[in-house]
């Protein structure tokens, strides 16, 4: 039924759509009410707290995968600075050996100190052994010092003050049964010097040194009241003075220097222009061999003034290195002379010091001195005359490094030496047991090689040698002088308990000018007789033990080859020298 009143509302409505007018449509519908009802319960508040839920909405995350390597961090290290080696005031050593030697040396210093130190040195050495066929050899050396220094923040001063007295015998001929008393010589030496010194730290500030040195050296004064003056004797003076100003650019440090000495050495022997005895004489008779009656007393006086300028510069981040000065000598000995030579040196350093090739010229005015001479050859006459040296030289070579281990240098030398001090046996004075001094003109050409080898503290090897070529003016030969020189040095630590040294020396091509050409093996050339030396072949090592840091033993082994070689003609060493002692630290 009501699908037929829905169909017959929808047509009505659909006509009433397109008709205008009013129609009234009847039908039948239930429309019953549903009952009511009572709801019984009553309202009531809920004290209840509902809590909403928070809505979390993260971030978008991307994560990438990735990987890392944990670094090693190293352990902490805490750098302990070491403390310092205790140190002892005093050395002492003593030992002997054969041909009665004997040693005997004693050092004392005083503990550190930022301003002083001082202290004192003696040593003593003898030989009372023979030599087979010759004439008592016997010597004794001893010298002691004492010094002293003051250190100030912006000077210092100090000296020293020193004694030597040195015993041999003129053993140069074949009597072992000679006199001792005949042919003994006895050199003192007494002096001192001192010194004040600025140092300033500042590099552009003006710095100076002073310096004076006193010495007097003399030969055995006769025993004879009536010959009391025939003797050597010496008095050495001087005042050196450096004046140094240090001036700093963008690209060079530059050093002034001048140098201003006042040089003066008296040496007297008998009197002057006096003969020793009449040879006639009956006294002459009581004289020993150490005298001669045709000694002539001598008076040398000489002083020297000394101007060294000297301006050098160092460039091209410190590889450049140039000097230039010279000498002005002015010399008021027996006649007045005034000398100026050059002064000149260059080098580079090339590779961080690896090769550093240099050149140089120099030049000055050497004092002759009988203490000086006597030092070089102790069998000389005490009747010499002194003459000044002239010398000239220019060199050039290359020195470096072939490893942190290695060094070399190499070198080329010419020199014009005038008045070139020769030793020559004497036979006007002595029997040839002495030696007088001859001065020539030496042109002498040089050429030197070395290499040293250096592993810490614990082995050091040293290799040199050396060519020489003499041309001389008045002489054949270069009288005692080497031709070809060899030197090997070694030291060897291990572990600080046992030390050993070893050297060997070589030398060839030495000359003696003779005057009896009878002797087996004399020469002559230009009208002068002459007689060719040996090798000299010196061979030395040394062995130490050091029991602990105060306590060693030790023992030398001198000559081990045993060669008589003869340092001069008609003067052989030894064959063979033995020594042992301890050392003791305190």
């Amino acid at each position: 039924m009501n699908k037929y009143f829905l169909l017959i509302t929808l047509i009505h409505l659909i006509s009433s759509a397109f008709a205008q007018g009013d129609v009234e449509i009847i039908t039948e519908s239930d429309r019953s009410i549903a009952p009511a009802y009572r709801i019984s319960s009553r309202p009531k508040t809920i004290d209840t707290t509902i809590y909403s839920p928070v809505v979390d909405y993260p971030y978008l995350v991307i994560q990438k995968e990735t990987s890392f390597n944990v670094e090693e961090i190293k352990p902490a290290t805490i750098k302990q600075r070491a403390q310092l080696t205790q140190l002892y005031n005093g050395y002492t050593k003593i030992a002997g050996g054969n041909m009665l030697m004997g040693l005997g040396e004693i050092y004392y210093n005083s503990s550190r100190s930022r301003k002083f130190n001082w202290g004192f040195h003696g040593k003593h050495l003898s030989e009372w052994g023979k030599i087979k066929k010759y004439a008592p050899a016997q010597y004794d050396i001893s010298n002691i010092k004492a010094f002293g220094k003051v250190e100030e923040s912006r000077y210092s001063y100090g000296g020293q003050l020193f004694y030597q007295n040195q015993g041999l015998h003129y053993y140069g001929f074949r009597n072992p049964n000679a006199s001792k008393d005949s042919t003994l010589q006895r050199y003192q030496t007494i002096g001192f010097n001192g010194f004040f010194d600025s140092h300033r730290k500042d590099s552009a500030m003006f710095n100076y040194r002073i310096g004076v040195e006193y010495e007097n050296f003399h030969s055995r004064k006769p025993k004879m009241d009536t010959l009391k003056d025939w003797y050597g004797r010496e008095n050495y003076a001087a005042l050196k003075t450096r004046w140094q100003y240090n001036a700093t650019t963008n690209k060079l440090l530059s050093n002034l220097r001048a140098d201003l000495d006042f040089s003066f050495n008296q040496y007297k022997y008998g009197v002057k222009g006096e003969h020793l005895i009449n040879p006639y004489d009956s006294i002459f008779t009581a004289l020993d061999t150490t005298y001669h009656p045709l000694d002539t007393g001598i008076l040398s006086n000489d002083f020297i003034i000394y101007l060294r300028p000297v301006t050098s510069f160092y460039g091209v981040q410190g590889k450049l290195h140039f000097l230039i000065g010279g000498e002005l000598a002015l010399d008021f000995g027996s006649k007045f002379r005034a000398s100026l030579y050059p002064l000149a040196e260059v080098k580079y350093s090339l590779f961080n010091d690896i090769f550093i090739p240099y050149a140089g010229i120099k030049g000055g005015l050497k004092q002759q001195r009988y203490g000086s001479l006597a030092g070089r050859n102790e069998f000389i006459a005490s009747n010499v005359n002194l003459v000044n040296e002239s010398q000239y030289e220019v060199h050039g070579g290359f020195k470096g490094t072939l490893s942190s281990s290695i060094s070399f240098n190499t070198q080329f030398s010419y020199g014009h030496y005038r008045n070139r001090a020769l030793f020559v046996n004497d036979t006007i004075y002595s029997s040839g047991n002495k030696f007088g001094v001859i001065y020539d003109t030496l042109n002498i050409a040089t050429i030197s090689a070395s290499i040293s080898y250096q592993k810490n503290e614990k082995l050091k090897i040293d290799a040199i040698g050396r060519f020489h070529s003499y041309e001389t003016k008045n002489n054949p030969y270069a009288w005692n002088l080497p031709q070809f020189e060899v030197i090997l040095r070694g030291y060897y630590n291990i572990f600080s308990k046992l030390i050993v040294r070893a050297d060997v020396t070589l030398e060839t091509g030495r000359y003696a000018r003779m005057y009896d050409k009878t002797v087996e093996g004399v020469k002559m050339q230009d009208g002068i007789y002459y007689k060719k030396l040996g090798v000299l072949v010196d061979a030395n090592l040394g062995v130490e033990y050091r029991w602990s840091k105060r306590f060693s033993i030790f023992v030398e082994f001198n000559n081990l080859a045993a060669q008589k070689y003869q340092r001069w003609y008609e003067y052989p060493v030894s064959n063979f020298q033995f020594m042992a002692g301890l050392t003791f630290r305190f």
